[in-house]
């Protein structure tokens, strides 16, 4: 069977973006239990209050959810187990190297297929005070009163 080529999303984490300064992304392959692949291919995939560790030389990410797959009896596992990510060890080193800084962590953002393998980006990030949040929402609404009168004078 031909593999697939592409990029398909299955989850993505807004609310990381909205929390969090993204200062450097890796891509990382997780391992999964056959009926939890299949579950992600229809869809079911959680990544919302989910964060990432670096435990032992090892990457790990918590809270990430994948609904049983119905049609999966006992192979399913739980569904908020801890999942191992697959990193190269010097993408690992380079990560707790910057770990060690004060106020940085490790968030996934998005949970994706790319050429029938799963994969999950994960960032490094900094996180937002009170204000920076205020000026985000502030930009946005900027934005889309003007997109909102080009729209009503493109209109006329």
């Amino acid at each position: 069977m031909a593999k697939k080529t592409g990029i398909k999303l299955i989850a993505n984490n807004k609310k990381a973006f909205h929390d969090y300064f993204i200062e450097d992304t890796y891509e990382a392959g997780i391992a999964l239990a056959g009926t939890e692949v299949k579950s992600l291919r229809m869809g079911k995939c959680s990544v919302k209050e989910s964060f990432v560790r670096v435990e032992n030389g090892e990457v790990y990410i918590y809270g990430m959810h994948i609904s049983p797959y119905e049609k999966g009896n006992i192979f399913n596992k739980d569904p908020l187990r801890v999942r191992k990510l697959l990193l190269h060890t010097y993408e690992i080193r380079k990560m707790e190297a910057k770990l060690k800084e004060k106020g940085l962590t490790l968030v996934p953002l998005k949970v994706y297929f790319k050429d029938s393998l799963v994969k999950v980006e994960i960032g490094l990030a900094r996180g937002k005070k009170l204000y920076d949040k205020r000026e985000d929402i502030a930009k946005k609404d900027q934005r889309r009163e003007a997109e909102r009168d080009f729209k009503v004078k493109n209109l006329y």
